[in-house]
């Protein structure tokens, strides 16, 4: 966990802008001060608090971490912008199609949310478990692992993970009563999916399909759910407008499992970085972030994206500087003060996905105010 977190992610997004002047150096951006710790931190408003989970994934350094604060780490809220994203093209494109329901896109909402932080929970539950999450893994290096930081006990988080599932089955009986069985098919493959991932005997992620099984997640399942849950129908358009945005997902995976290499290698952990190593990863990351734009321009000449979402193209600027990042090995040593070492490709990847996706949410917004496509 490093001190100022916030304010060295957000240095990263000035460092890529700065750059646009000369080359990207090797080294991360460092913030120029130390973060205030003791008391000061104590002081923190919640709301500097919880955004700062949401920036970094870790809680301030040497504060008190009130309910809230602790909920977010535990369930890696940082990371579900991604979710969101993806429910609200769904949405978007959704509002004009006949049989649209404000209500029940709103559970569905509600109810992958919480299904991506189940998955989250179940995931740190199974690793633990298992053996794969130890002091010396990631998982516990760049941010507090639930169990083994102390934060909450095994059957603490199993109960957690009980509760949210739980939250989420209540969701998904509504669904089903008003679009019947379909919403059920959608959640219990994403439901199978999140346990396969990490838990015996499948365990996606140790035979190369980890990164797969993201992809039809975030891309598919969680827009065409989400879609088929606000309007009751879906067709080959929601199908394909889920494509973009699973490749920027499926890249962080990648940039976060090439960071991983040298552990999973010892633990037999077969992810598709450790089988393809590290050069060629890199290589496949670029590629799906490369992809992403061609692919929206593609959707928007088939009017399955209004055209507005040509916006996107405004994040190349931010693609060539990651990019560069990516045409360089990992660094060795940890960067001074870099937030979530020892990831590194996973945080510049998921830079990128959050910049690319706030202009496919904008451009798609601006389009369906005024240059509405219908799917179904």
């Amino acid at each position: 966990m490093q001190s100022d977190s916030s304010r060295a992610i957000r240095a990263i997004d000035d460092e890529l802008q700065a750059e646009a002047q000369g080359e990207t150096s090797s080294q991360p951006p460092r913030p120029d001060a130390e973060s205030p710790k003791g008391p000061e931190t104590r002081r923190l408003p919640l709301y500097r608090r919880w955004l700062q989970v949401f920036q970094t994934g870790n809680p301030p350094e040497g504060g008190e971490v009130d309910l809230v604060t602790k909920w977010l780490v535990l369930t890696r809220a940082a990371v579900q912008p991604m979710t969101v994203t993806s429910a609200l093209l769904a949405g978007l494109l959704a509002v004009r199609a006949e049989g649209f329901r404000w209500d029940f896109y709103l559970l569905a909402i509600a109810g992958v949310v919480l299904a991506h932080a189940a998955n989250n929970l179940m995931n740190d539950l199974f690793d633990v478990e298992v053996g794969s999450d130890t002091e010396d893994y990631p998982r516990a290096l760049y941010a507090p692992h639930p169990v083994l930081s102390g934060m909450i006990s095994r059957a603490g988080l199993l109960a957690a993970t009980a509760v949210v599932n739980l939250a989420d089955l209540g969701i998904l009986v509504a669904l089903f009563l008003a679009r019947g069985w379909p919403v059920v098919a959608f959640a219990l493959a994403g439901f199978f999916i999140s346990v396969a991932y990490t838990a015996p005997p499948v365990r996606l992620k140790r035979i190369g399909l980890g990164e797969v099984a993201v992809f039809v997640v975030w891309g598919p399942l969680m827009v065409g759910g989400t879609y088929y849950a606000a309007v009751g129908s879906v067709n080959w358009k929601v199908w394909a407008l889920s494509v973009p945005y699973g490749l920027l997902t499926t890249a962080v995976l990648m940039g976060k499992h090439t960071d991983k290499i040298p552990w999973d290698q010892k633990l037999g952990i077969k992810t598709l970085p450790v089988l393809l190593g590290e050069a060629r990863s890199r290589q496949v990351t670029r590629a799906l972030m490369w992809a992403f734009y061609p692919c929206v321009a593609l959707l928007v000449v088939a009017r399955v994206y209004p055209w507005p979402a040509v916006a996107v193209l405004a994040g190349i600027p931010t693609l060539v500087k990651v990019d560069r990042v990516l045409r360089s090995p990992r660094p060795h040593e940890r960067p001074e003060r870099f937030p979530v070492w020892p990831l590194w490709f996973a945080a510049w990847t998921f830079l990128h996905t959050r910049r690319a996706g706030f202009l496919l949410v904008g451009g798609t917004l601006l389009g369906t105010l005024f240059w509405p496509v219908r799917l179904t």
